[in-house]
């Protein structure tokens, strides 16, 4: 830091920047930005802290300057620059920490001040904090240098700010909290459900008991509901945007523009029964693929006296704005190239290396295939796939030599979705289990060999499972049924990503991270500087999704086939996460799918060697590692180090025995007694919350923009020989389809999800940037951090030539879309590429 070696009296002068607060009123036609709220410059005053000297009587605390005010106002776009002059005596030496008092009546934005000393660089304190009216605070809001320090090595005069201020973000427990509250706290998944509705709206609270083990969320403090006291109220759906989170982790105007105006689409759920209803308009069933195309065109057209004889005002006012076009969506990637390719058997199979959940699939070690399910409670669960199936496409080798090669490989989501079969199947859904067998050709890519759909016992479960073996089919009626079954396991695979591949594993666990970083390590830890990007605007978007995805009656309820056992399914899989298996190494070694290579640098070897999002994924993997390693070993010289960082302890703690607290007495907990566990740890972090949400979620739209490539409900089973279903699929293929998989209704609800979700919004920060480069004033991070930069740019030029390279099939495919999930960057908007930070979305 700069030394402020000044005569007495010296004026010290400093630059305060901030963004006032914009009124956001958001209606269906658009999204008004209104004139900022006047801020008042000397309504706002500024205290330096010293971080030499104490104040008198005060011991430990670090003496405080004369409050000064704000002026000189200089408005430049969304940012105001006020000048601010600081009397300062020799004796106090450098400024630490300062504190704000703002008297106007709204909120600003403080980014940061910088004040003018010797050093040309000046003295920056990067504060981006939402900062209300002194009056809505107990205690003073603190503001520290930019610079880090261990907890031992904290100047004296400011470890007292330094625990005070992590005493404020803990808060006291209780109570209701309000968006000015700074409060990070832990509470568990007690408001999906809405029991004042009624018993259909009844949902297991998840988190703090064996049966229903889950990540903890973050506390709104919101009242019981009446009619259960475990439960918590919910806000009403238009007051969504009002769920609490810490206001300095909602996202911010820009990216809530952005935001908000695609989100209107999904408004369909709350008209779509009054347009039925007005008549002229149906939204039943698809009958051809060339009727969904048209959805990418023109929309779905409205009649012409619709806004005369609707009655709803928002209706009305959103009738305005589609016009004719009601509901018109982007052009997925999946059929820009070629309209019919994604049916092919290649890039069905393709998908599961190089599409939205390449996270799956797993190497075969056992023929026939075992289930792990309780034979005591799901009988003998054992395939039904025989030698007999399989046998002849094996390019003329047995079933154990294909084992032994590593060229035998199954998708199974059996055993996930057995134990939920019954129930299920008694909704409206129509489900089976499945596992699909594939085997590794000469070219690299992946050939389906046989798909095995399974059913409950009619008898009980405790009888086991009624199977049904389909290989793949060319021609006739037989190829449609084909198609189906892969219809089937495409079905269970989009429930199995969205709800455990990205909202478990992403999301749900990487919340606990966000409040135990907030709530143990100060602002000024260097562990704090490093994972605090990736966790940018995490809570906002998770309670959105507590608000209208994941709830009772939700978006994620209508659209996936659990339907109001998703969540519960959910927490099912918690139980298998395990922390350090979460490095993609180890998932890939776990999975089966690459083997230990002491001589590689990634330390794995792949056995299928153009597997796209592994092979990207362990060179961004790769460069993150390297980057926490370098960064690490700025401040820890010593095993001893972290033993005796307090702060860092009582993070990882917490973390353990709170944030994950079902699991809190797992042994593979890493001990967080050396580098190496802190180095791996951060680095396990970082990779879910950038790398491994962007490989899962930005394709979303891409790939299941078009829903017959990625069906997430199927409503009919397998039609039988000689009934009507069976002779539809002979006469009108298309139509039998589209009558099994996910109707119009939910359709267009689930691709309006998925296209918000797969969206970046304008203020993107993407993997290897930060939001301002004052982030640390050391300058070994910031060397380190410029050749992680670098590092990331050389890979996506790899990517870029490896995509066009002819060789490596799965990296393209039939559907001729290169694989670019794992781009470090990208531009705002649709474009399947970018990491971002985050789980901002």
């Amino acid at each position: 830091m700069a030394s402020a070696s000044t005569p007495e009296n010296k004026k010290i002068n400093g630059t305060i920047v901030l963004i006032k607060k914009r009124a956001l009123e958001l209606v269906p036609s658009e999204v008004v930005q209104h004139q900022a709220y006047e801020i008042l410059g000397h309504k706002v005053t500024l205290q330096l802290i010293s971080s030499v000297i104490e104040d008198s009587g005060k011991e430990m605390k670090g003496k405080l300057g004369k409050p000064t005010p704000l002026r000189d106002e200089n408005s430049l776009g969304n940012e105001s620059k006020f000048s601010v002059t600081f009397d300062w005596d020799e004796e106090f030496g450098t400024p630490g920490a300062f504190i704000i008092k703002n008297f106007n009546a709204s909120e600003f934005f403080l980014k940061k001040l910088t004040l003018e000393v010797d050093d040309p660089s000046g003295i920056h304190f990067v504060c981006n904090s939402w900062v209300y009216p002194a009056e809505k605070y107990n205690s003073d809001r603190v503001f520290f240098v930019n610079q880090a320090w261990l907890p031992s090595e904290t100047p004296v005069q400011l470890r007292w700010y330094r625990e005070e201020e992590l005493l404020n973000l803990r808060g006291n427990g209780i109570g209701k909290l309000e968006e000015w509250d700074r409060v990070y706290d832990y509470a568990h998944y007690n408001d999906l459900g809405d029991p004042e509705k009624g018993s259909t709206y009844v949902r297991s609270i998840l988190g703090g008991s064996a049966k229903y083990p889950y990540p903890r969320r973050g506390r709104t403090g919101r009242p019981p509901t009446k009619t259960d006291p475990n439960s918590e109220s919910r806000l009403p759906l238009l007051m969504s945007f009002g769920i609490y989170v810490p206001r300095d982790e909602k996202f911010a105007p820009l990216k809530m523009t952005d935001f908000v105006s695609i989100a209107l689409k999904v408004i369909i759920q709350l008209l779509v029964p009054e347009l039925e209803s007005l008549g002229n308009i149906s939204l039943n069933d698809f009958n051809s693929f060339e009727e969904i195309l048209k959805i990418y065109g023109g929309g779905i057209n409205l009649p012409d006296d619709l806004l005369l004889r609707s009655s709803t005002e928002m209706l009305k006012e959103f009738i305005q704005i589609a016009g004719q076009e009601f509901l018109k969506y982007p052009m997925p990637q999946v059929i820009k190239a070629d309209k019919s390719a994604w049916r092919t058997d290649e890039e069905f199979a393709r998908e599961m290396l190089a599409g939205i959940n390449p996270v799956c699939i797993c190497g075969l070690k056992e023929f026939p295939l075992t289930s792990k399910l309780d034979p005591r409670v799901y009988g003998d669960q054992t395939s039904k796939i025989t030698r007999k199936h399989i046998q002849n496409q094996l390019d003329a080798l047995t079933i154990e030599e294909a084992i032994k090669a590593n060229q035998l490989f199954v998708l199974n989501h059996h055993d996930t979705v057995m134990p939920y079969l019954r129930q299920i199947n008694m909704t409206s859904a129509k489900i089976y289990a499945s596992r699909t067998l594939l085997f590794l050709q000469k070219d690299g890519t992946l050939k389906p060999l046989a798909i095995e759909l399974s059913l409950a016992h009619p008898d009980g479960d405790q009888h086991g499972a009624i199977s049904k073996v389909f290989t793949p089919q060319e021609d006739g009626v037989e190829a449609s049924i084909w198609q189906l079954a892969k219809a089937y396991v495409s079905v269970n695979d989009s429930g199995v990503h969205q709800l455990i591949s990205h909202w478990l594993h992403t999301h749900a666990t990487i919340e606990p991270f966000v409040i135990a970083t907030n709530r143990q390590l100060s602002v000024l830890h260097p562990i704090y500087k490093l994972l605090h990007p990736h966790f940018r605007d995490t809570m906002h978007i998770n309670a959105l999704a507590r608000q209208t995805l994941l709830n009772a009656g939700g978006i994620l309820e209508q659209t996936v086939f659990p339907t109001k056992y998703a969540m519960e399914m959910t927490s099912i899989a918690y139980k298998d996460w395990i922390f350090p298996e979460q490095a993609l190494p180890a998932d890939l070694i776990k999975r089966g799918v690459a083997i230990e290579d002491p001589e590689s640098e990634q330390g794995v070897r792949l056995l299928i060697e153009d597997y796209p999002y592994a092979v990207d994924g362990l060179e961004i993997w790769l460069a993150i590692k390297s980057w926490v390693q370098e960064y690490c070993t700025c401040y820890y010289k010593t095993d001893d180090m972290i033993q005796k960082d307090t702060e860092l302890q009582a993070w990882w703690k917490e973390l353990r025995e709170e944030g994950h607290g079902d699991k809190k007495d797992e042994p593979w907990w890493p001990k967080m007694q050396t580098l190496r566990e802190l180095i791996d740890s951060c680095t396990i972090i970082i990779w879910i919350a950038s790398a491994l949400h962007a490989a899962i979620n930005f394709g979303q739209y891409p790939y299941g923009g078009y829903l017959p490539n990625r069906p997430s409900m199927s409503r009919r089973f397998m039609p039988e020989p000689g009934s009507p279903e069976y002779e539809e699929l002979k006469t009108n293929p298309e139509k039998g389809y589209l009558r099994t998989i996910t109707p119009q209704l939910q359709t267009l609800i689930g691709i309006s999800a998925i296209e918000i979700l797969s969206t970046h919004s304008s203020d993107e920060i993407y993997l290897g940037q930060r939001d301002t480069p004052e982030w640390t004033n050391d300058k070994e991070p910031l060397q380190a951090f410029e050749r992680f930069g670098k590092k990331l740019a050389e890979i996506e030029e790899k990517i870029i030539k490896m995509n066009n390279d002819k060789k490596t099939k799965n990296r393209i495919g039939p559907i001729k879309m290169p694989y670019t999930l794992l781009y470090p960057k990208s531009e705002p908007g649709l474009t399947g590429k970018g990491i971002p930070n985050s789980i901002s979305i």
